[in-house]
């Protein structure tokens, strides 16, 4: 891995070479636009970011990236400076199952680093297993704060309708958080019953809190089930967090361990 100014990083996998780096003109900004659309098919007016935020961002010196796998994009990130010497990053994608978006997340890091930022925050869907293991597991991030409907109702194609529910995970860009496993004596707060969500006790110093195994694909289904879900992990996770208790990891790629702090 080489990362020179946080600008580039090459990686040669399987006969292919990633390479990520900062992106600065209209052409570019096309192309992550087109990703992303591509990605989560917003419908018009409901995208994230467009190529003129891009493009102002970018200009201000905030982060914008791409990743080419043999000098086609296959992802992007945007992201700005934050608060308490942060950068927030507001949207990445990327081709799922080739390591691109740890690749590019690593890219982040480094560049947060080079301009002395101490954290990187970012939202995301807690229900969405994936992803928590992603951000918890791999990454080493931690979820700080639980956002109800912090979107309002989404209308893309992958949240179909849903409210949008959001972690808001903190990522140190300096300290490697280390990986806590749940104690034996965890009790089950939340259970992944047949697929639906049941309740059970949270009196205990550490607890668990399932997410189902495919949420996307329940909203499409079977969506009163979803919904159930939402309901049920925003009572359980968010009263949790929001009692001062801290999310130390995701276990077995299925729950959120909650323990008191």
């Amino acid at each position: 891995m080489d990362y020179r100014r946080g600008d580039n990083k090459r990686n040669r996998r399987a006969g292919t070479l990633l390479a990520i780096r900062e992106l600065h003109d209209i052409v570019e900004f096309e192309q992550v636009y087109a990703l992303f659309s591509d990605i989560w098919h917003f419908d018009q007016g409901s995208q994230p970011v467009t190529v003129e935020m891009m493009r102002a961002l970018s200009h201000a010196g905030n982060y914008v990236a791409g990743a080419y796998e043999d000098g086609r994009l296959v992802g992007g990130s945007v992201g700005f400076f934050a608060a308490d010497r942060g950068l927030h990053s507001h949207v990445t994608g990327a081709a799922i199952g080739r390591g691109i978006g740890f690749a590019l997340k690593q890219h982040q890091r480094h560049w947060a680093a080079e301009r002395g930022l101490d954290r990187i925050t970012w939202t995301y869907d807690p229900l969405v297993r994936r992803n928590a293991h992603f951000n918890l597991a791999k990454l080493g991030a931690r979820p700080i704060e639980y956002l109800p409907s912090f979107y309002g109702v989404m209308d893309d194609a992958i949240n179909q309708g849903d409210e949008s529910d959001r972690l808001l995970a903190e990522w140190p860009v300096r300290r490697e958080p280390q990986p806590c496993p749940p104690p034996g004596d965890a009790v089950v707060a939340l259970a992944d019953e047949g697929g639906r969500p049941v309740a059970g006790s949270v009196d205990a110093a550490t607890v668990l809190v399932a997410v189902p195994a495919d949420v996307e694909g329940l909203r499409r289904s079977d969506p009163g089930t979803a919904k159930a879900w939402r309901h049920a992990v925003r009572d359980v996770l968010g009263s949790l967090l929001s009692e001062g208790r801290v999310v130390t990891g995701f276990y077995d790629k299925s729950y959120y361990v909650v323990e008191k702090a």
